[in-house]
Order: structure tokens, then sequence, then C-alpha cells
């Protein structure tokens, strides 16, 4: 096609300089032919160059035939392999965070619900410049010898996917992801060694993922011997980064331990010395029951597959059996409204009978779900945990009744931390000095959990998160700027537990936006602000009346001088009485007042509000509780202590 446009170019060219003496109908005969070749030529070109793709080769279509042989199924394992982000693992310091998480996580559910208190041990090694090996050791039930292959090598295998019961891993994806990923990044598989009993043989598993099949690639398979009676153990090496501070193994570990009081964790990070998080209470959490699901949280085309699939022979049957709170009189009451009847054979209910029976389960009025597929921390262990984590003046943490969403049960926690080490508000100092503005203070700090698991990605994409921005801080004195958190010396915690968790994408970083999650944060939000708003009221009013104590005080002297100048008095005497007669007058500096400005009698030890779920400890002179909000230094194994809340109430109230 080039060489075609430079001739035709040429030819041009040469028309254009043909001698003058030549006449104008001979010049335009030679032209025209020449522009007609140049014209043909280009259209030519032009086809070839469409059915050749430049090359001037012809390309063979494709047929459906050639199609049809291109087809392959596409395996759960090669698709995460390719968009491993989706998981957690888009870069390295992400990928080596992920790795403890689901070791962890996995180590803390299987303690838990074999009512066992969970002693985990995490230890990252580092074994080149950057490559770590991750290894995480619990003190669990252990897993069975044929089951170890598919839990750690085959994706979307588990037992937590079809339950309708909270715990903190539910798809099935986690470890052997994290397996397949040290895999990828540095050909090494996995090793894993459990052992269910001190009679019981412990096992050897070294094993890779063929992301092709998604299936186990076991390479040994041996008996060995361990010192420990029961527990599991699981080794991945993986290319990372290791970093101390915020988004960090060492922040989430920090963060597991407030969410989870009743387990040890003993930290070996690859630069430092070990950490360990010391249990805060001997009570493993309320056990949790699977329930059925809920009418409200099933949609059409599941429906339909439940009532194929079910074993139940009559319609009866099926829905009383199938879900939760239908009743053989709801059941009754549904049918009828769908034009069947409870004996109704379920193999003769048509699709359009069935839909009609959808309707109507959908448009009656049933009683929420059961709760007791829920178990979260509680008013006492989230303060136990704080007070064990957190070095802070006023602790206050609430928890909301439960509530459903799109039939799913959940419940909302929150926990708040204020003041102490955590920094001075400039807001309230400004205010008792009686200026406008003061100098501005930190942003309040927001950690989340969800079924007892701290996210520490997404934040601004939370449904918790906005929850908190939503909130109207200035009405419980917290400065707050539009649209962006308060400020001031605080931290916030907040706890979803659910039966299903609504997280937005795989890598389980954030909880999707429904309204009735962030009204149920909200509320709870509320309820700990009011009771912090007391304890800035009760400062206030106390300041104002020691300060007219202490104006009383400076005169005292003068006036005695004064009195005896002019009468016989006892000066010692006249002092004292002075003295008792200023405490009559400003008594209120002693006492304690609601946030109405009542004066309240103490109603439980260490809480001078008279508040429920509400510690306060003045904190001066005291050590460290934890250093999750202090500047990174050295600590030792011997760094943590151990608090619990009425040994914290027992402090404040001698105080």
């Amino acid at each position: 096609m080039a060489g075609t446009r430079q001739t035709s170019i040429s030819a041009g060219e040469a028309a254009g300089q043909l001698p003058l003496a030549f006449p104008a109908s001979s010049r335009k005969e030679a032209h025209t032919p020449t522009l007609a070749r140049d014209a043909q030529a280009k259209r030519s070109g032009r086809g070839s160059s469409r059915r050749s793709g430049g090359r001037g080769v012809r390309r063979a279509a494709a047929t459906a035939e050639t199609l049809a042989r291109q087809q392959r199924e596409i395996s759960v394992s090669e698709f995460f392999a390719k968009n491993r982000h989706l998981l957690g693992f888009d870069n390295k310091r992400k990928a080596l965070l992920t790795t403890v998480k689901e070791a962890v996580d996995n180590a803390l559910d299987a303690c838990e619900e074999a009512g066992i208190l969970p002693d985990v041990e995490v230890t990252i090694r580092q074994t080149d410049q950057d490559r770590f090996r991750v290894t995480v050791r619990d003190n669990g039930p252990g897993i069975v010898r044929s089951q170890i292959p598919n839990i750690f090598g085959k994706l979307l295998y588990g037992s937590k996917f079809h339950r309708l019961k909270m715990s903190r891993g539910q798809q099935g994806i986690g470890i052997s992801a994290a397996g397949m990923y040290g895999l990828i990044t540095t050909g090494k598989p996995v090793h894993i060694i459990s052992r269910t009993g001190p009679r019981a043989q412990a096992h050897d598993y070294t094993l890779a993922i063929d992301t092709r099949k998604n299936k186990p690639d076991v390479i040994r398979d041996a008996p060995v011997d361990v010192d420990w009676p029961r527990g599991t153990q699981v080794s991945i090496e993986l290319q990372g980064s290791y970093n101390k501070g915020r988004q960090s193994v060492d922040e989430y570990l920090e963060l597991t331990a407030i969410a989870n009081p009743h387990a040890r964790i003993v930290y070996r990070p690859p630069v430092g010395e070990p950490v360990e998080f010391p249990r805060g209470t001997e009570e493993l959490p309320a056990e949790t029951r699977e329930i059925k699901p809920h009418p409200y949280g099933i949609e059409l085309g599941t429906f339909l597959k439940m009532l194929k699939e079910t074993s139940a022979k009559k319609l009866g049957g099926f829905l009383t059996g199938e879900f939760s709170r239908v009743s053989s009189a709801v059941a009754k009451r549904v049918c009828g409204e769908a034009g069947l009847t409870p004996n109704t054979w379920v193999s003769t209910v048509t699709p359009q009978a069935a839909e009609r029976l959808y309707a109507a389960l959908q448009g009656t009025k049933l009683k929420a779900p059961s709760t007791n597929c829920l178990a979260p921390i509680g008013v006492e262990a989230i303060l136990t945990g704080l007070l064990k984590e957190i070095k802070a003046e006023f602790y206050t943490a609430s928890t909301r009744p439960p509530s459903v969403y799109r039939g799913n049960p959940f419940q909302v926690e929150v926990g708040l931390a204020y003041g102490g080490e955590l920094g001075t508000d400039k807001h309230d100092e400004a205010e008792e000095n009686g200026h406008r503005h003061g100098e501005e203070s930190v942003h309040a700090r927001v950690i989340r959990f969800a079924n007892r698991v701290p996210l520490l990605y997404q934040q601004s994409s939370c449904c918790l998160f906005r929850a908190v921005v939503d909130t109207k801080w200035n009405n419980y004195g917290v400065s707050q700027s539009s649209g962006a958190l308060p400020r001031a010396p605080m931290v916030i915690l907040i706890h979803l537990a659910s039966v299903w968790v609504p997280f937005i994408s795989e890598g389980k970083e954030a909880i999707a936006d429904y309204d009735e999650i962030r009204k149920e944060v909200r509320l709870a939000i509320a309820e700990c602000g009011r009771r912090r708003a007391t304890l800035l009221k009760r400062k206030k009013k106390k300041a104002a009346y020691s300060r007219r104590r202490d104006v009383f005080t400076r005169y005292i002297d003068e006036v005695v001088e004064a009195t005896r100048a002019m009468t016989r008095v006892n000066k010692d005497e006249l002092r004292r009485s002075l003295i008792e007669l200023s405490k009559v007058y400003t008594a209120q500096a002693d006492m304690e007042f609601d946030e109405h400005g009542k004066v309240i009698k103490r109603r439980q030890p260490g809480n001078d509000l008279g508040l429920e779920n509400t510690v306060v400890v003045p904190r001066e002179g005291e050590e460290p509780a934890g250093p999750l909000f202090e500047k990174p230094k050295g600590r030792g194994s011997t760094g943590r202590r151990r608090a619990s809340v009425g040994g914290a109430r027992k402090r404040a109230g001698k105080r």
C-alpha cells in the first residue's frame, strides 16, 4: 500500500511536469487514466489491508467450531491466582498481614468451637530480603488426617459457608489462598502439622495447590513426634514486607487482643523482642447455634431451589422445617393466601404456584430470627479489652439489641475510650478557660471489627466508619468538622456480629452500607457519646466550684487578720470556721452530677458517674497499659499487663 501510494505520487508529479507544448486536452487525457489507476490501486490496497491485517495475507475467519475448541472451564484457584488482589494480596505488606490474619482467625475459631481457651503463637522469620516464613500454632482440637489436604490445598472448601452461625471465616478461601500466594511468589509449598489429642499420632503434611484443577498436590505425608498435646501448626513462606505501625501485623494482633480478651497470643516478630498479649478473662464467648434461613432473607430463585431439593413431602413440612420463625399456623395462613394447603404435595407445586407462595410468605409478618446464633463480645469483655490495651481515663461500652438485615440477624457493639495517655482535648480546655476556640486536637481513631476480626483497610468505604462520621458529635461536646471524624483524644471501637457479614469484597476489608446496620451503629455511638458528655459536664462543674473555693481560701487569712484587728477573737478558731464555711458554700466541688446537673450517688465501685457499663480510671503515675497508641519503641514480652474491669474499678474507687 505504501509502495502504491509512492508510485501514484510520482506519477502525479510527472504529469504535472509535462511539456507546455502539449495541448490541454492531451494533458487531461494523459492525467485522467493515471488518477483512475491510482484510485483503483488505493481501493485495492485498503481491501487487502482489511482482509490481511496490513500484512498482505488473508486472515482465516473463526468459525463456531474453532471457537468451541478454545473454550474450557476456569477453576476458582486459577481465577484467584490471576486476581489475588481481590483476596488481600495486592502488595507485599498487605500479603504478610493477610496470611497472619487468616491463620489466626482459623485458630481462634477452632479453639472456640471446641470449648478451649485459645493459646496462639505467631512467629514471623525473615528468610531473605523480601521473603518471610509465617508459622502459626494453636492449642485447638486439631484436624483429622483425611481433611488436611482439602482444607489447606483447595479453595472454596470449608465448613462455614452453608451455616447460618457466627464465625470469623465464612467463605472457605482464606488459608488456602495464603498458601497459593506463597507457592506463586516463592515456589515453596505449605507445611502443616496437626494432632487431635495426647494419645493421637501427629501428622506432618507438605502440600501445594494444583491451580488448574483446584486440588491439593500432596508432597509429603508422614507421622511425626511433637511435644504439644493437641493443635495445629501451619507454616507458609511468602514474598512480603514487614513494617510496624498502622495496618501492620503488630496492629492486627493488638486489636485482636482487644476484641478477644479470652485469648492468649504470643507474637515473635522478625525484628525485636517477643510480645505476649495475656488473657484478660477466663470465660469463653457464649456458644452459638446454627439457625435456619429466615424467609425475609431468601430470594425467589433460592426459594424455588429449596422447594426442588427439600426432603419434605408436603408443603406444610417444607415451610416449618426449612425456615426459621414459620410455625404451623403461619404455614397454614401462607398456603391459604397462595391458594394451596399445608397438605399439598411439594412435587405437585407448579412454578406459578411457588411464586404465589413466595409472595405470600414475604408479605406475612414474621418474628425476627433467633439471636442464639450470635456471640457478641459483651460490654464487660469490651471494657476488659480496652483497659488491657489502651491507656485512657474514661471507658464506656454499649451493646445494642439484636436486629435484622435481609433476614440475617446482627448485633452492634460500641466501646469508647477517652483522655488519659491518648492526649488532652484542646477544645474542652478552651471552653473551660473561656476562649472561643482552642488549639485543634487530634482526630479520634476508629477501630472496626466484624465477628471479632479487626478490619484494617478500606476504612472510608465501610458502613461502620460512615456511621461515625454521620454522628453529630457536637451534641456531645466534641468538636467536629462537616463530613470528618470528631477531634478529640478518643478511640471508638465498633463491632458487628452477624451470621453473614456483608463484606464489599472477598478480601473482607469493609462492610457494605445497609441502612439497618448504620442506624444501629449510630444509636450505640449516641449512648456512649451521652456518657462521655456526662464526664465533661462533671469536670466543668467541679472546676467552677473548685475555682470559687480557691477564691475563698485565698482571702481567709486577710479576713482573719482584719477581724482580729477590730475585735478580740481566737485567730485559729476563726480560720477553721471560715474554711468550713467555704466548704459549705462550695460543697458541689465534692459532689458528682448527671448530664442534667443533678447530684448523683455512686452506684458501682470505680464509677463516679453513676452510669452503667462505664469505668473512670485516673491514670497518673501508672505504667502504660499497651503500646497501641504510643510512639514506636522497644518492648519486651513483659510489656503487657493483665487488667480486668473489676480490678480497674477497685483502683478507681481507691483513688
